[in-house]
């Protein structure tokens, strides 16, 4: 428990048996909640001037530990937890972002006064290690979180994990074994912390849902210890990060300027080992032995080893098209809805402005206002009319990056230059639909349905220049944000 506490301080926590009750009703609490009062001793516990240096640790550490099964609960509820409006997402992602960037700031803030050499720092001298660990970690999950709203990420936050890391190196702990949790099995290291926040950063997150940013974040941690970190310089470095400065990791395109805080990171041997589980998945056997914090498919874990494995590789993944800059304005509309109202010449009250940077023939990239109708994400169906133009375009968003809280930054996979809206009825239910392709008898062509409205055994059919067409479904070849993407075959005309 607590030691000692200054008579001087009258902070509340202070007293022994008013902390025991804290503790204890913390336990208690609704998980939302839990966190929330968490912070809130976080915050007022660092800004007390009287604490001790030891007993200020003491009780950081011991509110973290409280606050640890109620983060993990909502983490899995932002995850999982279906059909969450907007605001409760956001409230649940504010929850758990707040609590584990306060933490890491606690954390922060212990080592400085330690490093300044505050009077009595040599009592928490042997908990160094622990403290450097469990600092890393809080702002590693920080990072993941504010991942899974593709940013902005602070660039401060890099080299404050940096220098926490360098620290570590010049007190010979750095790659100490240590469990930084006793309620949380697994060992660690100071060093491997901070090589996971590194590596966790160049696997670029941006094309990837949320649920499978938490699955490649648990395949880089049991992936990490193949991972080779050094400050040499060697021909096998793929990555490269100054440890004293506010920037993050980079691909070695070039050798940077050299200096001591230098240091090189590449997948080594887990990249065979990621690939050789990468045939296993392909075979539908997801490895019992990767801990991913739920059971999932074969289907859902396959794009997210596939994506590390291209990210992993000592070369850059290459674009499938030249890419061309450009700036032109673009009009884009959301969703299945309003894309076939629009194809339908009927238009639509919540068209943006975006602004295009760069082109292809696959698709395109394009600069984003984000205001409060945020509904800018992955896998998002948007149609498109460039300016100057009277045609539309369909496509599916892939890339998501906010630059500033107001300003983000998308890349787009065109799915059809001449979508065409049609009218259907699938298995006697009215079905507004998007057909992609060109119709001719025989042929295979792609058609963007409601959400769930996709079914193996039942036709597409609707009218068609004067005919009756019908498209017999094949596969399904995507689930977005509110459509499904089937493939067809064009039945003969009656």
């Amino acid at each position: 428990m607590l030691g000692i506490f200054s008579s001087k301080s009258n902070h509340p926590l202070a007293d022994a048996k008013e902390a025991r009750r804290v503790f204890d009703e913390l336990s208690m609490r609704e998980a939302g909640v839990a966190l929330d009062e968490v912070c809130g001793w976080l915050e007022s516990v660092s800004g007390d001037e009287l604490f001790k240096l030891s007993d200020r640790l003491a009780l950081v550490s011991q509110l973290d530990e409280a606050a640890q099964p109620h983060a993990r609960k909502l983490g899995r509820d932002y995850l999982t937890s279906p059909r969450l409006g907007r605001q409760q997402e956001y409230k649940l992602w504010q929850a758990n972002h707040d609590f584990w960037a306060q933490l890491g700031n606690a954390y922060d803030a212990c080592l400085a006064r330690y490093t300044a050499q505050e009077k009595g720092g040599e009592a928490i001298k042997a908990e160094l290690p622990r403290l450097v660990a469990r600092m890393l970690r809080a702002f590693s999950s920080r990072l993941k979180w504010d991942q899974f709203r593709y940013g902005p990420i602070a660039a401060e936050l890099w080299q404050r994990m940096g220098r926490a890391f360098l620290a570590a190196e010049q007190g010979k702990f750095s790659r100490q074994s240590l469990t930084p949790y006793a309620a949380v099995p697994g060992e660690s290291t100071v060093e491997h912390e901070y090589l996971k926040a590194l590596v966790f950063q160049a696997s670029s997150m941006d094309s990837l849902l949320p649920l499978e940013i938490e699955i490649a974040e648990r395949f880089i941690a049991h992936f990490l210890p193949h991972f080779v970190f050094t400050a040499e310089v060697r021909p096998d470095n793929v990555y490269w990060v100054d440890a004293d400065k506010p920037a993050p990791p980079k691909r070695l395109a070039v050798l940077p300027q050299i200096s001591p805080s230098l240091r090189f990171f590449s997948a080594g041997p887990a990249l065979a080992k990621l690939e050789a589980m990468l045939r296993q998945v392909e075979r539908g056997e997801v490895p019992a032995e990767v801990n991913l914090g739920g059971q999932y498919s074969a289907r859902i874990v396959l794009p997210v080893i596939r994506h590390l494995a291209m990210y992993w590789a000592p070369k850059p993944p290459m674009r499938s098209h030249d890419r061309h800059r450009v700036k032109s304005r673009l009009t884009v509309v959301n969703g299945l809805a309003n894309t076939h109202a629009s194809l339908s010449d009927k238009g639509s009250e919540s068209s943006e402005a975006w602004v295009v940077d760069d082109v292809s023939l696959g698709g395109m990239g394009a600069q984003v206002p984000l205001g409060a109708n945020d509904w800018v994400r992955i896998g998002s169906l948007v149609g498109m009319q460039p300016e100057g133009g009277s045609n539309w375009l369909v496509g599916v968003i892939r890339r998501f990056s906010r630059e500033t809280p107001t300003q983000g930054s998308v890349g787009i996979e065109t799915l059809s230059k001449s979508p065409q809206a049609i009218a259907g009825d699938l298995g006697g239910m009215d079905c507004n639909a998007i057909l992609l392709d060109t119709l001719h008898t025989g042929d295979t062509v792609r058609a963007i349905l409601p959400s769930a409205a996709f079914e193996p055994a039942i036709p597409l059919v609707f009218a068609w220049q004067g005919r009756s067409a019908r498209l017999d479904p094949i596969e399904q070849i995507e689930t977005g944000v509110d459509f499904d993407l089937g493939l067809y075959r064009v039945a003969p005309p009656v």
